[in-house]
């Protein structure tokens, strides 16, 4: 089974390079999909050597000859790279500073997510502070998530040039600066401006999280770091209506704002002040810049040394490619149609408590915001059996001879995809004012369940499904979730009001419940709709890849 390769000239490279010989790797590198597409597989062409950032060498460096166009003469590089047990490359560091610098960016990403969720608290209070419709005061929460598929576009690719300290510095005072207006703005366009402005700043480190747990952690150590990272974005907007309705309840909306400032200045000084860069393209480059400058030799490059491609061609790929795949391929398109619809429910939740809880139960926002505990219970018990799925997809790896087919990755969806009807209908019909308040609590348990297995799973199979597409899939799959959950919020009380509390939450439940066909179809007919696919990864491309490299050093 092959995909079908365009040629496609956005990728060549200005300069045509030719894989001579290697020295001795004595740590063969390990291609995980968390590798791919936190290595700049984005900004390089197609045939850059990505081992010189995974592979540790006796003594730090890798041959590689180029023939120029320029001049039709064989150049000679050593591209640099980490020593054996070198103890600047991240993944050597100490399991103890390991953890710290996960818990600190994990905590960004909860704050992060927080801070979407915990202005719903008090919507009313926004709303007859500036005399405008409900609708208006939402923009909050509708921009902010705008910015979440606006900012990755940019954020990420420039991470893969720059790295990412420096991007995690700036783009998070940026978003602490806009967030100071917000508590003090004397009118609705300068919230609603600086709410998006700060969520464009805020998607730059719910980007950069997964690649710095990448950066760190070795395939095998990653299973519970990763479990960590990808509860936090599922459990801040669950705390988030919690802690902002005894807020709002205490102190008035302004302090939602005021409680995301202090909360978002600690993780920047956190992060910017004890997280060091992790990014081994980063580091590699500037050991490689040193190199040159203490010998004087020239030869002394990185990948990214040798790209002579302009900086506006690069552009265009890392641009263009995510909507290519979103329009092009079945596969990235219903993913993220999925990803989109769980999304949207995410955000409906916000303003569907409070229409059930406040308006059909006479609660204040205090104690909706406590009905969302089951919900985050859900989370945690779905991210403690991590671990278990990577255990069961470890048995596929060694039944297939290290390479099971991607549509492995979509087990766990399979399984999981029915707990959100399931919950979903719970909270539907048990709604009733009359009934007693647990029922749709217990509802958003199987929802909360259910999500991190569909996560994970989704973003682990347009991984393997891509490969070093794999950053600009995951890219079109954030745009059009972040687009999707945005604006759901807007029309979800108009839903409610036109269908009533139960048949709305029941038409949320029937989607839901329609697209677990989309998992079962990939897995039965998604090997057959890659080998059509002009831009889906085949193990074959890589081993007629390795037959010329071999061909051409002989």
């Amino acid at each position: 089974m092959a995909g079908h390769h365009v040629h496609d000239p956005i990728d060549d490279s200005a300069s045509e390079r030719t894989r001579i010989g290697f020295r001795p790797i004595t740590h063969e590198p390990t291609f995980d999909g968390a590798d791919l597409i936190n290595l700049p597989s984005r900004t390089l062409s197609n045939n850059a050597q990505l081992e010189e950032y995974t592979a540790e060498t006796v003594d730090g460096q890798i041959l590689k000859e180029i023939r120029s166009q320029a001049t039709g003469n064989i150049e000679r590089y050593e591209l640099v790279t980490f020593k054996l047990h070198d103890p600047e490359n991240p993944k050597n560091w100490s399991k103890a500073y390991k953890w710290w610098c996960t818990m600190c960016v994990a905590l960004t990403c909860f704050v992060v997510a927080f801070n979407s969720a915990v202005v719903t608290a008090d919507i009313e209070g926004v709303s007859e502070t500036f005399h405008v419709s409900e609708e208006v005061s939402l923009l909050t929460i509708t921009l902010f998530v705008i910015g979440f598929g606006v900012g990755p576009m940019v954020f990420a690719p420039l991470s893969e040039i720059l790295g990412r300290r420096p991007i995690y510095a700036v783009t998070l005072f940026v978003a602490v600066l806009f967030t100071i207006p917000g508590a003090v703005a004397k009118n609705i366009g300068t919230l609603l401006v600086t709410r998006a402005l700060a969520g464009i700043a805020f998607s730059a480190p719910m980007t950069l999280v997964g690649g710095t747990l990448a950066d760190m952690w070795r395939n095998e150590e990653r299973g519970v770091p990763m479990a960590a990272f990808s509860a936090a974005p599922f459990i801040g907007p669950a705390v988030g209506p919690l802690v902002g309705g005894f807020l709002s309840d205490a102190a008035g909306w302004r302090w939602l704002y005021w409680i995301q400032l202090i909360l978002s200045a600690i993780v920047w000084i956190l992060i910017t002040f004890t997280v060091p860069e992790t990014y081994a393209p980063a580091l590699l480059a500037k050991r490689a810049k040193k190199m040159r400058k203490d010998t004087g030799d020239e030869k002394f490059v990185t990948e990214q040394d040798i790209d002579t491609r302009p900086f506006s061609q690069r552009l265009r790929i890392f641009l263009i490619r995510p909507f290519q795949l979103l329009f092009q391929e079945l596969i990235v398109f219903f993913i993220s149609v999925y990803m989109s619809v769980l999304y949207g429910l995410l955000y409906m939740f916000f303003v569907a408590y409070p229409i059930v809880y406040q308006k059909g139960k006479g609660y204040t926002a205090g104690i909706t915001g406590l009905m969302f505990i089951p919900l985050m219970i859900g989370v945690l018990a779905s991210a403690a059996c991590a671990p278990l799925v990577n255990k069961h997809y470890m048995t596929l790896v060694r039944k297939h001879n290290g390479k099971p087919p991607a549509e492995a990755r979509l087990i766990p969806m399979m399984i999981s995809c029915w707990f959100i009807p399931v919950g979903m209908f719970i909270f539907a019909w048990t709604s009733y004012p009359h009934l007693h308040w647990i029922g749709p609590a217990i509802g958003g348990f199987p929802v909360g369940f259910g999500f991190i297995f569909l996560y994970n799973a989704a973003n682990n199979y347009l991984v393997d499904s891509y490969q070093h597409q794999a950053a600009s899939a995951l890219a079109a799959k954030t745009c059009l979730r972040s687009f999707w959950g945005a604006s759901t919020v807007l029309f979800t009380n108009q839903m409610y009001n036109r269908l009533g509390d139960q048949w709305a939450s029941s038409l949320l439940a029937f989607i839901a419940l329609a697209c677990c066909a989309i998992p079962y179809v990939f897995y039965f007919k998604g090997a057959q709709i890659r080998s059509y696919s002009h831009f889906a990864y085949s193990g074959d491309e890589e081993n007629e890849a390795g037959q010329t490299e071999k061909q051409v050093s002989h």
